[in-house]
């Protein structure tokens, strides 16, 4: 018997409310949309991460995960920097690791504006160079001077480490750059981070920056939020929210409170906060992560801009250069940061 069969019969009908808030659906493929790139229709159409349900239980067993997948990470890095024409070198900042990724060319308005980005891998992937992507992205594309934290990860550092290094490189950051005409940027644990960085700013009684671009946050480790559900096994990159990525964050939380809003951010006072760009997808499983953040930041009289791109997964608009929803998307960003630094 089918699914759709079965549940008609078993809950008496469509819709099928089965139980207490409970709404069963019935079982369907969901196609390709055609109004996207041919690039994009390929990576919306590859099938499940095949690692999704990978759920290494120590920070060992992660770093260990973490290396080999770097390792593949970091072969196709020197083209993507040929492509953009970026140079990326080694250095640290206040003691913590970072990569300097300078463009090509910097133009006038850019030039005294520094971009801080921290990187996403659910607090546990990316390590050392294989975390620079996204950074060479938005230099090459939005022609920034961007400084990228190589932050501590399990087993080096547990919570707060990650925090802790990206606050250690804003505070120097600031030293020297005024703060409005500095932004921070970063993509899923790197967009919680984002949003963790402003919290602890404010804690610390620290100056906000000109603007933040935290995309696709993972905002609420908690599994809270209806995209869990809905986009479970729709998404083809974080797949379940009970998949590899909750099993990593467990790790780095380390034994931590997960409604805490140094790892959910959501639950945090966003009063105050600079002007913020939030990216997603149809598709994304921390889609409700995202849209709570851009309510939450509303609601609190931050000017917040919601950008959500059709079928994509999670994170899936930064996945490769050459694809054209990649370069809207980092447009889009730029421009948001062009309206808003050193103002």
């Amino acid at each position: 018997m089918n699914f759709a069969k079965a549940a008609f019969l078993i809950c008496g009908g469509w819709p099928l409310v089965c139980g207490a808030g409970q709404l069963a659906v019935p079982a369907k493929s969901v196609p390709v949309p055609k109004d996207v790139s041919p690039e994009m229709q390929t990576i919306i159409g590859a099938p499940l991460n095949p690692v999704w349900n990978v759920l290494w239980k120590t920070g060992e067993e992660w770093r260990a995960a973490a290396n080999a997948q770097a390792a593949k990470t970091v072969q196709g890095l020197p083209a993507m920097r040929e492509r953009l024409h970026v140079k990326v070198e080694p250095g640290v900042i206040g003691g913590v690791r970072v990569f300097v990724v300078t463009p090509q060319m910097i133009p006038a308005g850019h030039a005294d504006k520094v971009l801080i980005h921290v990187h996403g891998g659910c607090y546990e992937l990316f390590p050392g160079e294989a975390g620079t992507s996204e950074a060479i992205l938005m230099a090459g594309l939005g022609h920034f001077k961007v400084i990228s934290v190589d932050y501590r990860m399990p087993p080096e550092a547990y919570f707060p480490a990650a925090l802790d290094d990206a606050m250690t490189v804003y505070k120097e950051v600031l030293k020297t750059t005024n703060p409005k005409r500095v932004a921070v940027f970063g993509t899923s644990a790197g967009g919680a981070l984002v949003l963790e960085m402003m919290l602890k700013a404010k804690e610390l009684g620290l100056p906000m920056p000109g603007a933040i671009a935290p995309g696709t946050p993972m905002s609420d480790v908690t599994k809270t939020g209806d995209s869990f559900y809905t986009n479970e096994f729709v998404d083809n990159v974080l797949v379940s929210p009970n998949g590899f990525c909750d099993a990593a964050t467990v790790v780095y939380a380390h034994g931590h409170d997960l409604r805490d809003p140094l790892l959910s951010p959501v639950y945090g006072d966003m009063h105050g906060f600079p002007p913020t760009i939030l990216s997603t997808g149809t598709r994304d499983l921390l889609l409700s992560n995202t849209v709570r953040v851009h309510r939450k930041l509303r609601a609190a009289g931050v000017e917040a801009q919601l950008e959500v791109y059709e079928g994509q997964s999670h994170a899936q608009y930064g996945r490769d250069d050459r694809v054209p929803e990649t370069r809207e998307a980092f447009g889009e960003i730029t421009e948001f940061f062009d309206k808003h630094l050193g103002r």
